[in-house]
């Protein structure tokens, strides 16, 4: 039972250290070659895109060995995202804004394993950014209206930075730094979502109508 409880306090985090620990073994594995330099060998974290370990074949054509740890680690993120997401909108109280967050959540996951498929990444990747810029907004709004200073201000700039990497993909802005910019934002993303999940409490929503 104690292991069970544990198990379940915690499935969020283990999602999420599973899915980092698959897409550090796919960078492992990955042969070579980036927007940049087609031709540079292994995978750099500030040039390549986590997409780039999703195809088939390597940018630099060779065969892609990288390619089913990046697709675990992919859908493992999106999962643990999506019951991070479910389990936050059981705590407020609201059903407007738990809605929302809720349903947005499971497009997310839904999007996750979609994304993987080299076919449909582009047209998935659309979508999860307008997904989560609207869920992202409404947790953001509920978090303003508690008393919770550090998780309000880590949202704000949570929610700047991903509208800022939303703005420079979509606008193809500033791509050269965009490979960073993105694991830059997962980072504060994972962070934020941990952060809802251990750091806030049914009771601090209770008032919010």
């Amino acid at each position: 039972m104690l292991k069970t409880d544990m198990l379940n306090k915690n499935i969020v985090l283990i999602g999420f250290v599973v899915s980092v620990g698959c897409l550090l073994v796919a960078g492992l594995n990955y042969p070579g070659g980036s927007p940049k330099d087609p031709q540079s060998e292994g995978f750099s974290w500030t040039e390549n895109y986590i997409s780039d370990m999703l195809e088939y074949k390597a940018v630099n054509g060779a065969d892609n060995p990288a390619r089913p740890f990046a697709v675990t680690g992919s859908v493992l993120m999106g999962l643990a995202s999506g019951l991070g997401f479910l389990r936050f909108s059981r705590k407020i109280a609201s059903k407007q804004l738990s809605v929302v967050i809720k349903y947005g959540g499971l497009i997310l996951t839904i999007s996750s394993f979609l994304v993987t498929v080299p076919a449909l990444h582009n047209i998935m990747v659309n979508i999860g950014i307008v997904v989560n810029l609207l869920v992202f907004f409404y947790i953001t709004v509920t978090l303003l209206k508690s008393r919770l200073t550090i998780l309000k201000i880590l949202s704000v700039v949570f929610l700047v930075s991903f509208y800022g990497a939303g703005f420079m993909f979509s606008t193809r802005s500033g791509l050269e730094y965009m490979p960073l910019v993105q694991k830059i934002t997962h980072v504060f993303q994972l962070t934020w979502i941990l952060g809802l999940e251990y750091f806030t409490r049914k009771e601090d929503f209770d008032h919010i109508i």
